[in-house]
């Protein structure tokens, strides 16, 4: 079996043998639509959607031969297409959107004998799909991939140029040039079949969409949740030999290395039907190599993700710690500059559960898998520990692994102690109580998220309180409470008090109190203090 490894091209995969999903029945139903809007993560396979409904509207019958759509469309006119791929290039340099747009706008003048002219380009557009829809007297079908990569590429930079004598950021000049481009749909629509744009991010308030109608927004409609991703059911239907095999190698059963994929690259979910959705990079990666990896989170480092974050007092740890309307991480606002939208349209969170009260849904977001939880706490903790080398970090995480496999705390102390002591005063926040005790909470969320091999549990929600964290190994439960400039002996006390303990009463594993409480002054584990049992009733 041949896998499309990095292949974004419909008719490469088709004309050369390799594996297609097919999902052809759902792009029938999604082209008797007119304007739609789509948000998924990168590496998710929007790019071979859009060259999928390219061979669509330019008629390739042969291509879709033994597909479901073969016998669904009767008809397979060849409609004029305009496709343009926002990837490649570098906004960031002075000019790059400017130039990439007249280019592209030339090309297509030229394919329909049109003479460039010196209208604006939205007004050029709107020339060229009328003309287009004159020669060939049908509707013309516009598709834009990465839509948003000129927003992304600039987002926060601050970088300026001069226009007109004045100075204006890139990020406005990218914005005011996206504004002219789709300012014609509007006015072109009676010349328009189809229109798609896809990316990563859906921006509101940011006058990219404001010149024409508001697109339909697939990106939680649960009609078409699985038209990019590969469903579990697709993954056993097309890949069940090669799962099987790969069991085989690791010397495991089939249930258990199903378990392992799911565990590793599936939990994405775009609707209230709560689908689970498997990364297809990652996927079509490991099936290929046969090896269990991480592929997705390896491909690039979110860049306007960690502008974002740095600027923002918000921390993953509060994040995860709520339920959330649709409207808080459906768009990203540039006037509020709020991070959670962006983290969850870039793929690095999901709907995790769905609550209705009344007729209004809540839901409640985490990480989709391992592969994308242990990528991003390692990208977070590097960047809020200023380790420029990850080799140190790796090591810590491994001693402490080793340490808490043996049930050593004092070791895991020592690490800890080391850890913090090392860490620059200057990163430490001088404003109230509240911000230092956050500081060293988030401090050691990001260690113990760190140590992905163990079940961690953070401000875990129990019947009498919420413990500040839970550790479990296979062999052991560690529950720990801090507190700043306290005592250990308080922090042991809510412990016991609040009964964290007792969810773990018929559980066999010994189970060990740590009580630690951290300095301001000194920035490091003060006191520390265990206690341990076999289990409590």
């Amino acid at each position: 079996m041949k896998y499309p490894i990095g292949i974004q091209s419909f008719e490469t995969i088709r004309q050369n043998g390799y594996v297609y999903v097919d999902k052809t029945d759902l792009i029938y139903e999604l082209v008797q639509g007119h304007v739609y809007f789509l948000s998924r993560p990168r590496r998710f396979g929007k790019s071979l959607l859009v060259s999928t409904l390219k061979a669509y509207f330019e008629g390739r019958k042969d291509l879709f031969e033994g597909l479901k759509i073969a016998g669904l469309e009767q008809e397979w006119r060849r409609y004029p297409v305009f496709h343009i791929d926002f990837n490649g290039k570098r906004y960031q340099q002075t000019g790059m959107l400017h130039r990439t747009l007249m280019a592209t706008m030339e090309k297509w003048e030229r394919q329909y004998g049109i003479e460039s002219s010196d209208m604006g380009l939205g007004d050029r557009f709107i020339n060229l799909l009328a003309e287009a829809h004159r020669q060939t007297g049908l509707g013309c079908v516009v598709l834009i991939d990465e839509y948003d990569m000129p927003m992304l590429d600039v987002l926060d930079t601050e970088q300026t140029i001069t226009l007109n004598g004045q100075p204006i950021s890139v990020e406005e000049d990218n914005r005011q040039e996206l504004k002219a481009f789709y300012s014609c749909f509007k006015a072109a629509d009676d010349d328009l079949r189809f229109v798609l744009l896809t990316g990563v991010t859906k921006f509101s308030q940011v006058s990219v969409f404001s010149g024409f109608n508001q697109p339909s927004d697939l990106t939680f409609d649960n009609r078409y949740e699985t038209l990019c991703g590969i469903t579990e059911a697709e993954l056993y239907d097309y890949f069940e030999a090669r799962i099987t095999e790969m069991a085989g190698n690791y010397h495991v059963s089939i249930d258990e290395m199903k378990a392992g994929l799911k565990k590793r690259y599936d939990g994405y979910h775009f609707s209230e039907k709560m689908t689970d959705i498997y990364n297809p990079f990652s996927v079509l990666n490991v099936l290929d190599q046969g090896k269990l990896q991480d592929f997705w989170y390896s491909t690039g480092s979110p860049e306007y993700l960690l502008r974002l974050l740095s600027k923002n007092d918000d921390n993953m740890m509060q994040l995860l710690a709520r339920e959330y309307s649709l409207a808080e991480f459906a768009d990203y606002r540039a006037d509020t500059e709020k991070p959670l939208p962006m983290i969850f349209q870039s793929g690095y969170l999901t709907i995790k559960k769905t609550i209705l009260k009344g007729l209004e849904y809540r839901y409640v977001l985490d990480f989709p898998n391992d592969e994308v939880r242990s990528g991003f706490i390692q990208m977070l903790a590097n960047n809020f520990f200023n380790q420029k080398k990850t080799g140190a970090m790796s090591s810590w995480v491994e001693r402490t692994v080793d340490a808490m496999r043996v049930a050593d705390l004092d070791l895991v102390r020592r690490l800890f102690t080391s850890f913090l002591a090392e860490t620059p005063y200057s990163m430490r926040p001088k404003k109230d109580g509240k911000s230092r005790e956050l500081y060293f909470h988030y401090t050691f969320y990001l260690l113990m998220r760190l140590i992905s091999c163990y079940t961690v549990y953070t401000e875990k929600q129990l019947s009498e309180g919420r413990a500040d964290c839970i550790v479990e190994t296979p062999q052991y439960v560690y529950i720990f409470e801090f507190k700043l400039d306290g005592t250990a002996d308080e922090a042991l006390q809510q412990i016991r008090d609040r009964g964290y303990a007792k969810a773990y009463a018929a559980d066999q594993r010994p189970v060990y109190k740590i009580g630690a409480t951290f300095s301001s002054k000194t920035g490091t584990v003060e006191e520390w203090k265990v206690e341990g049992m076999r289990n409590e009733k």
